[in-house]
């Protein structure tokens, strides 16, 4: 189980100004907070995805600038929410300097606050560690969709507040999921022994 942390200072627009496979990994352990009129609702990252730019066959970028894809280009520390299969939104925080389209995809947390508010927005999860354990989980469980989409997150009201740190040795790095194209670039960061993270480690 991860450590249940106090949630600190937001993460400042410095920590995304990087490469995004090291705001991947960094990530872990910090703290989604997202407030709605039904209050707060945060979790623990605890799976993360990199999408490195217009050469990943896997990131939206790939087929350059659109609308769709304007908000990973940056500037980093912005939000980028997109709709998948017609009914899940999906969490991104974009990275690196303005121009270079990349983003690390939240794919599960560990439900911290806001859990009353959770159950009722996904009312078919068997247990709590189904709240969040996937992108499109931990969206409908927070209640973040398009409207959440290019927020910097800095202001709110969707931020990342720094956690708990992780040792390399409680993180297991492995090929993405869920996708189709560059399947095997390891870019999947998790807390190995978390029992929140959508799939177990591929390697």
């Amino acid at each position: 189980m991860t450590p249940r942390p106090k949630p600190g200072r937001i993460l400042p627009r410095a920590f995304y100004n990087r490469e995004t496979e090291l705001v991947a990994r960094d990530l872990l352990g910090c703290v989604l907070e997202y407030t709605t009129a039904e209050g707060k609702a945060s979790g623990i990252i605890v799976e993360t995805e990199a999408y490195i730019g217009e050469h990943d066959e896997a990131c939206h970028a790939a087929v350059g600038r659109t609308r769709r894809t304007d908000p990973l280009y940056g500037p980093p520390g912005m939000s980028y929410v997109y709709f998948i299969y017609g009914m899940y939104w999906c969490f991104n925080a974009v990275t690196r300097e303005e121009g270079l389209p990349s983003a690390v995809l939240v794919r599960a947390l560990e439900p911290l606050s806001g859990i009353a508010s959770m159950r009722v927005r996904r009312p078919r999860a068997k247990s709590d560690r189904e709240l969040t354990n996937g992108p499109g989980k931990l969206c409908g469980a927070l209640g973040i969709d398009g409207a959440a989409n290019r927020l910097s997150l800095q202001r709110g009201p969707l931020v990342i507040r720094e956690g708990h740190t992780y040792n390399d040795g409680e993180i297991a790095i492995t090929p993405r999921v869920g996708i189709s194209r560059a399947v095997d670039w390891p870019l999947r960061w998790i807390v190995k022994d978390s029992p929140h993270v959508s799939r177990g480690p591929k390697t």
